[in-house]
């Protein structure tokens, strides 16, 4: 991804409030499948760890694989993913 597209994202992403909340259950295929449908339907999702805060860096990495999206910034307890929307027919 570039320089330019990465920092507008970043930017877009200040003003998101968390779509997503990783708790207790962790990244169970329910999250794993909201998530998922959150970007189809936005490309921008915030997530919050509000639990499992000491993986959070290993585990955001994981999520961006599983889902297939970018993992665009982390910071404290919270991570921006972006995916490209698939145009539906």
């Amino acid at each position: 991804m570039s320089a330019p597209k990465l920092s507008e994202l970043k930017s877009r992403a200040q003003r998101l409030k968390p779509a997503v909340k990783l708790g207790k259950a962790g990244a169970s295929p329910e999250l794993l499948a909201e998530l998922g449908k959150l970007l189809d339907l936005h490309g921008l999702v915030k997530l919050r760890f509000e639990g499992f805060k000491e993986e959070r860096k290993t585990l955001s990495k994981e999520l961006a694989e599983k889902t297939g999206s970018t993992l665009v910034q982390q910071v404290g307890h919270t991570a921006v993913y972006y995916r490209t929307s698939v145009a539906k027919s």
